[in-house]
């Protein structure tokens, strides 16, 4: 039947069916599906790749039979031509989706869907601070879709970094870039790694500066005119051998009941592993004096609702404090120097080093291989001692003395 108004006025769907084709004898491919309903929609069929396909072209009435057959013959004619106008309008959708898709996960949003990825796997803390760096040094970038950033980019920023906050940062936002990044790619939601085989900004040594009983003994001294919670929070840093973070986010809820040990969690530990610390005749001494802030388990806090941070400020007045007492300053010291200082003493003192690895919290240490995977003691005898007897030794160096014995009266 060769389509006109009329003809198509007067087709109707065969009783019992929902609807029926017909199609154009002038045009073929050129078809109009009548519905049970009465509706006429006009269409161009054609066999593609899978099978039939067809074309919604519009509804008679709402769009011209001339206008339809037009449309019907510019479609057929890309089908001849080796077209395939349905396959190619779901890859133009999903192109477009696609688009969409990456315009919306920006590298805000990439950190963001990292750091929640990544909260059973990695600490807390370390998430928390690689977070931070991320958005502080690729602020620039933060609304820039993640898929678009640039091998070019992501060098200028590390150049930036060593340029603004020195070597070390550039190293560490580089590791928490190629984290985050790598991350997305082994998901599929990136092509490419813009940080994977960059150099690292510089070049780190191990550092291996070691106070001397000396400097040991003017710091103790100096912690002792700070105010609270600067003087006793540097004191009980040195006396546990702790991390800074984790000994400035000591709870009351952590120390023992008989005030004896303090036990840190994992989720606050930096390696994830909970770790029981001794704690020495004057630690406890520390403790004892130490404020109680209302509603609030934080030993050390200015405000009752978090722990204290501000430590570059801490160090400046413990400087200021020993200048007035030596005369001069303490060189090139930083407080992760307590746990150098306090391990290299132990092992003067006999101490062995596996103990040693034990006081630190440390993963990894003296024993190795399959030793390590079956030796699970923890020598808390063992670290009871020897964080006693390095004390005795910090008391006694910071008295003027080199050996561990004279205990002197704490300052609150």
């Amino acid at each position: 039947m060769r389509f006109t108004m009329n003809r198509i006025a007067a087709l109707t769907c065969p009783e019992g069916r929902k609807d029926a084709l017909f199609f154009d004898e002038e045009l073929p491919g050129f078809g109009v599906r009548v519905t049970s309903t009465g509706s006429k929609t006009y269409l161009a069929q054609y066999r593609g790749a899978t099978g039939v396909r067809r074309v919604s072209l519009g509804k008679h009435g709402v769009i011209s039979l001339a206008d339809a057959r037009n449309a019907a013959r510019a479609i057929l004619g890309q089908v001849a031509s080796g077209g395939d106008p349905i396959a190619e309008r779901r890859a133009k959708d999903e192109a477009a989706r696609q688009a969409q898709s990456e315009a919306a996960f920006t590298v805000e949003a990439l950190i963001a869907a990292w750091v929640a990825d990544r909260q059973e796997s990695r600490r807390a803390s370390y998430l928390k601070v690689a977070a931070a760096a991320l958005r502080t040094h690729l602020a620039h970038l933060l609304t820039v879709p993640a898929s678009a950033m640039t091998v070019r980019q992501a060098v200028a920023a590390l150049d930036r970094v060593k340029a603004a906050a020195g070597p070390v940062a550039g190293n560490r936002l580089l590791a928490y870039a190629r984290a985050c990044f790598g991350w997305a790619c082994k998901r599929q939601r990136l092509a490419m790694n813009p940080f994977a085989g960059l150099e690292r900004p510089a070049r780190e040594k191990s550092r291996d500066r070691v106070l001397t009983d000396a400097e040991i003994g003017a710091i103790w001294r100096a912690a002792a005119l700070l105010d609270y919670p600067a003087g006793q929070f540097t004191r009980m840093l040195m006396l546990t051998l702790g991390r800074r973070d984790e000994v400035a986010s000591m709870r009351w809820t952590e120390i023992a009941a008989d005030g004896l040990t303090w036990s840190l969690p994992a989720d606050r530990a930096k390696n994830g592993k909970s770790h029981v610390v001794h704690l020495s005749e004057p630690a406890r001494g520390i403790l004892s004096a130490l404020p109680r802030f209302e509603n609030s388990d934080f030993l050390f806090t200015t405000t009752g609702e978090r722990p204290i941070s501000g430590f570059s400020g801490f160090k400046l007045a413990i400087d200021r404090a020993i200048e007035a007492d030596l005369g001069r300053g303490i060189a090139d010291w930083r407080f992760h120097d307590f746990r150098r200082a306090g391990v290299t003493w132990l092992a003067g003192a006999g101490f062995p080093p596996h103990v040693a690895d034990k006081l630190l919290n440390h993963m990894s240490g003296s024993i190795q291989g399959v030793a390590a995977v079956y030796q699970r003691a923890e020598f808390l005898p063992e670290r009871e001692r020897a964080l006693d007897a390095w004390a005795s030794h910090v008391i006694s160096a910071a008295a003027g003395g080199t050996t561990a014995g004279n205990v002197i009266a704490l300052r609150a």
